[in-house]
Parts: C-alpha cells; structure tokens; sequence
C-alpha cells in the first residue's frame, strides 16, 4: 500500500522486538508483560488483520483499518479505555483527557484544544529553539566520547514542558517531578499477573502502592504552581498553565477545577516530554544506523540554519526530510505502542463476534510493521513518506476524536532539537555499548539507552 525509495531487501534492519512464535499461559504472559509488553504480540498479527483468543479474558488485536476506524471513529464511546490502562494512569493523571470518558472527556477536549492550535503552539517555539541550543551545548562537552543521547533528549524535552507549562516558575521542581515521573513508571505501570486475570481494581497491585509518596509530591508541586499563578495573575505571554485556566467549554462554559486543571497538567508533562524525548532518542539511533541518511538530513538542516545554532518553528516547512525522519521514526518505535479498549457492547470486526467486556487490543507496533499495508516494513527508510501511507495504517497518535491533542506540538519540537543537534554533530554507534533494545511497560523506551559517539562536523 505505500512505497519505497529503495530496495531494503538484503540490508541490515534497526532493532526490533523478537515477538511470541508459541501461544502463551497465563503465568507466562504475566512474566513477559512485566519484562516487555510487546512480546505478547503473535508474530502472526504481521500478518494477519485480526487476532482472537482468551487468556482469562476473551481478547481480540486489531490490525485491520476498516476495524480501527469504528474502534477508534465510528464507535468510540464503544470501546471505552480498558480498565488495566485506567488502573495504570489514574493514580497520576485522574480523570483527565487521557483517561476520562464520553461527556466528560468532551467537554475537557472542547475546553483544552484552543491551548494547542497551531498559533499557540508555533508561538512556543522559542522555548523549543532555546532548549535545543542548551542540548547542543551540553551535548558539544562530550568531545568526541560516547554519551547516552536519552538522557540528554529526555532533559531537552522535560526544558520544554515544564518551561511552556509553568514559564519556569521557581515552585516548580523540575528534578522532584522527573523523578517522580521515572518512578512511577518504574515501580506502578508493569502489568501484574492480577490485571492479565482480569481481577477488579480494589484487588491491591503490591507494586503500584509503591509509588504513591512521589505522586502526592509531583501531584503537591502542581498544586503550589497553580495556587501561586491564581494568585499572582497570567504571564505578559501565557504559557499552557494560564491558557488552561482561561479555557472553558464553547458549549457549557465549564471551567477546569483546581484538580482537574492540575491532572491536566500533569498529563500534558508526562506525555509532552517522555513521548518526545523517545522520538528524538530513537531518530538519532536511527540516524547512527544509516550513515547516508544522517548525511542528508545533516545537510539540509545546515542549510536551512544558514550558520544559526538552532533551527525555529519557522524553519519547518523547509525541513522535510527531518519532518519524513521523525515520522518513521514515530512508525518503527511509536512511543504509544500498544492500547487497549474494553468493548461496551457487542459488536463484529473484520467479521468476528465482539462481546460485551471483551479487551479489544490496538498494537500500533503491529500496525505499522504489517507486511499487508507496508513495504520492508522492519526497514528504516524516511522516504517511504514521500507518498502518504495507507489510511489508518500509521496511528503514531491515535485516530478519531481522541487522537493526541498534543501531536502538532510533539512533531515541532522534535524536528526543531533534530535539525539543531545533526547540523551541529555526527553521531556514530558507540563501538563500547550494545544497541538499544526497545522494551515496552507504559511507552516504547530504549532498554539500556541510547549510546553514541558524538563528533562536532566541520
């Protein structure tokens, strides 16, 4: 269904998850869903548009686009959030848009989605372009040695949310919430064997009464940054934090609570800055792995950067191969790479019986590695985008209604630290550290970082 600039064949593929060839126990999938969630997908669903089973619980992986559509269009208030996805983000975020359903999901999108229309979100680009100067920089100190370029993308994006959200206030402890952050998806988001047996949320999950003092803390910091802004008035240019406060909905002209407005926060700094950072981490893997590529985007970005040190919003529409970049990148190792939805009622995809209760499971990595709807689809090739992929075939933010309100502003500041750090520096694999290897529990991260050698170009 879509194209290829070159034939991928016989070349060496990027890493990939190796998923199950043997159907698995209950107990054997528990285990693997704690160490990889993305190893319970059947080698089968690359090949096939649907696949069913019961483990516990009745399930069926949706890789078919007529299917994704009414899961994710047509009957969305069908296929509600799986109760397991609930029981994972709750605790941190609440009922904010990521997790919230039917009437209450509305009227907080009506409310939030002026906050990211796209002069909003280019008017931020400042803050992008300040913070992949301060990457570059930190970046230009490694001098020639490997450096763990996760780390370093996570703290370029985390510069960014928290700058865009709170316009760097001093309330707000970034180290205290990145921290609290890593450890609740450390310690709370691995699936227990309690969730693959489909037992109710009351039942204790050991692991996740863990993380509960580094919520209250991160939940406590929000709390601070909103009493403060409420009293101290908006920023001279609003930030997320006051364009949040101003929204309402057209329709009802409901306001955000304090709690409300505070887990929508907090969705917004978990999801804006760990999916981005991942982006960026896995494009400069990418990057590392094909030379040739890197030299052409390497180009490009200093050409358009015209001996500037960091590109700006402005700069995009003259950036399409890094624009094609972080789009393959977003198809071979999408951060979301793996939803689940619970079917309310009964219904038939791709000609199965679909029954009240039954997980309905989305796996995007599947999708967008499906040898139906992709050409040497474990290859690395921007220029597949050249022409537009298959309809529902490349869901990197979802579809529908609930596609990531946030995804305009994730592609602008990943393209904007991209441009910058390639036009700045050649990265090399690190002949002392092994590849990264993509294991999933919440998102798609790269297991033992992203290690390169880093070298200034002439």
């Amino acid at each position: 269904m879509e194209g290829t600039s070159s034939d991928h064949g016989t070349r060496p593929e990027p890493v990939k998850v190796q998923l199950a060839t043997r159907p698995l126990g209950i107990i054997a999938s528990a285990m693997t869903a704690r160490r990889n969630l993305l190893e319970l997908i059947p080698e089968l669903a690359l090949r096939q548009p649907m696949v069913s089973g019961k483990l516990g619980i009745r399930w069926h992986m949706v890789m078919d686009p007529e299917a994704l559509e009414r899961v994710l269009k047509d009957r969305v208030d069908d296929y509600p959030k799986s109760s397991v996805t609930r029981m994972l983000l709750e605790p941190a975020i609440g009922q904010s848009l990521f997790v919230a359903e039917g009437a209450h999901w509305r009227w907080q999108r009506r409310a939030a989605a002026p906050v990211f229309a796209t002069r909003n979100v280019q008017a931020l680009g400042p803050v992008m372009t300040a913070a992949a100067r301060a990457s570059a920089e930190r970046v230009a100190r490694a001098g020639g040695q490997s450096i763990d370029l996760f780390q370093e993308t996570v703290a370029a994006t985390f510069e960014v949310i928290s700058d865009v959200t709170f316009s760097g206030d001093d309330v707000f402890d970034r180290d205290l919430v990145h921290g609290a952050i890593d450890a609740y998806i450390a310690q709370t988001a691995k699936v227990s064997v309690l969730d693959v047996l489909g037992l109710p949320a009351w039942v204790p999950r050991p692991g996740r009464l863990i993380s509960g003092s580094s919520l209250k803390r991160m939940k406590s910091f929000a709390d601070r940054a909103i009493a403060e802004r409420t009293t101290r008035g908006p920023r001279p240019v609003p930030d997320l934090l006051d364009l949040l406060r101003a929204g309402q909905d057209p329709e009802t002209g409901r306001r955000m609570s304090r709690d409300e407005l505070r887990d929508n926060l907090l969705t917004f700094i978990v999801a804006g800055h760990e999916t981005t950072a991942l982006t960026l981490a896995w494009a400069l893997y990418l990057c590392a792995f094909d030379p040739a590529i890197q030299d052409r985007a390497a180009a490009e970005s200093q050409a358009v950067l015209a001996g500037r040190d960091a590109a700006e919003a402005a700069d995009l529409p003259a950036l399409p191969l890094l624009t094609r970049i972080v789009d393959e990148t977003l198809r071979l190792y999408p951060p979301a790479a793996f939803l689940s939805r619970t079917a309310r009622k009964a219904d038939t995809l791709g000609g199965r019986e679909v029954r009240p209760g039954d997980t309905v499971m989305l796996p995007i990595y599947a999708l967008h590695r499906h040898r139906m709807w992709w050409r040497h689809p474990d290859a690395f090739d921007p220029d597949r985008f050249l022409t537009a992929p298959g309809k529902n075939t490349f869901l990197p933010f979802g579809a529908g209604p609930r596609i990531c309100i946030g995804a305009n502003f994730a592609v602008q500041e990943a393209v904007i630290i991209l441009a910058t750090l390639l036009a700045r520096f050649r990265f090399d694999p690190a002949p002392d550290h092994p590849p990264p290897q993509p294991r999933m529990i919440l998102t798609l991260r790269p297991a033992g970082g992203v290690w390169l050698r880093v070298t200034p170009r002439t």
